[in-house]
């Protein structure tokens, strides 16, 4: 409890741990608020609290999560991140390894992203009251002239697009589950996709919508976003991109791939003109590569989503009234 009380022993952690592993020029002042200058232009900000178990999961952690997930929350609206901020909540007892490990993962995802954490705050709860260590994550960014990016603009007529393969970061947190304990080699697709939606927004500005997949997976974000926009949306299934190991491993669980979370996949919608151009610029980037066309926005008052199946038939793809096991994220 020491840690967070204020005196000498947080002092040395944020000087022996924090600073040490995530350093740059405004962490270094040590005020409680980071003064920076910016361009001009318009400017977005996201929140983002993160909260999962395990800690560490095949193909990532809660560190290297918190900055990806502030990070893509940035890029929908089509923004270049310049500067991350984050805030621990430390469990009394937590081990001070497996935080340096942690926060050695987020310094590195930062880095490899290319946008500095420069301020932060450490709290300790007492045992009991927490579940190891969470974080939260605010980040700002730049949004470039002439970029409109936002959830109500889907039109009929659109197409929508997947970045890659459906499912992959929820299926790896339930791998790792001692309840859940199954023999795969899927591993999270946790990433920073800003450098994606970049160079997808230099092929084409007029992009109408961004979404990053995450808690309820593909089918909820396009519910959100034809609610937004007042449209339907009707899926392909046979163009869905799916593992074979996280499609059967959700057959094993009873799950539809449609609803699992994902933390490196976005969902593109634009004018059907521009799709092949998008594809060919997202197939061309590593975090793109198994990107594909899935599916239309069309006129339906009601907001309804649906899929063709296979099998010629067409099914509601529809809101969870809850979660289809208990929260992965």
């Amino acid at each position: 409890m020491t840690h967070g009380s204020g005196g000498r022993a947080m002092a040395q952690l944020i000087e022996e741990l924090f600073l040490r592993h995530l350093d740059n020029d405004l962490l270094r002042q040590r005020n409680d608020q980071a003064l920076f200058s910016v361009p001009g232009g318009r400017m977005v900000m996201s929140t983002d609290g993160h909260v999962i178990a395990p800690l560490f999961f095949p193909g990532g952690d809660i560190g290297s999560l918190a900055v990806h997930g502030t990070l893509n929350d940035l890029a929908m609206s089509g923004a270049r991140p310049l500067y991350l901020a984050a805030g621990f909540i430390l469990e009394e007892g937590f081990p001070l390894r497996d935080l340096e490990r942690l926060v050695v993962s987020m310094s590195r995802a930062a880095c490899t992203a290319g946008v500095p954490v420069i301020t932060g705050d450490t709290k300790v709860v007492e045992k009991g009251k927490g579940d190891g260590v969470f974080i939260t994550t605010t980040g700002v960014g730049l949004v470039p002239e002439g970029v409109t990016i936002s959830g109500e603009r889907a039109r009929p007529g659109d197409a929508i697009l997947i970045s890659g393969t459906l499912g992959d970061h929820g299926v790896a947190i339930m791998s790792s589950r001692e309840n859940l304990d199954f023999e795969t080699s899927i591993e999270s697709d946790s990433a920073a996709l800003h450098a994606l939606v970049a160079e997808m927004v230099t092929a084409v500005p007029q992009i109408h919508c961004l979404r990053d997949p995450t808690r309820g997976g593909v089918a909820t974000t396009l519910n959100e976003l034809a609610q937004q926009s007042g449209v339907g949306m009707l899926l392909h299934e046979a163009t869905l991109p799916i593992r074979p190991e996280v499609r059967a491993a959700c057959e094993l669980l009873g799950l539809d791939p449609l609803y699992v979370a994902n933390e490196g996949k976005l969902v593109c919608i634009c004018e059907g003109r521009h799709a092949q151009q998008l594809l060919q610029v997202m197939h061309a980037h590593p975090l793109g590569a198994a990107a594909a066309v899935i599916g239309e926005v069309v006129e339906d008052s009601h907001g309804f989503v649906q899929m063709e199946t296979s099998f010629g038939g067409r099914r509601i793809v529809d809101w969870l009234s809850g979660e289809q096991l208990p929260r992965i994220c």
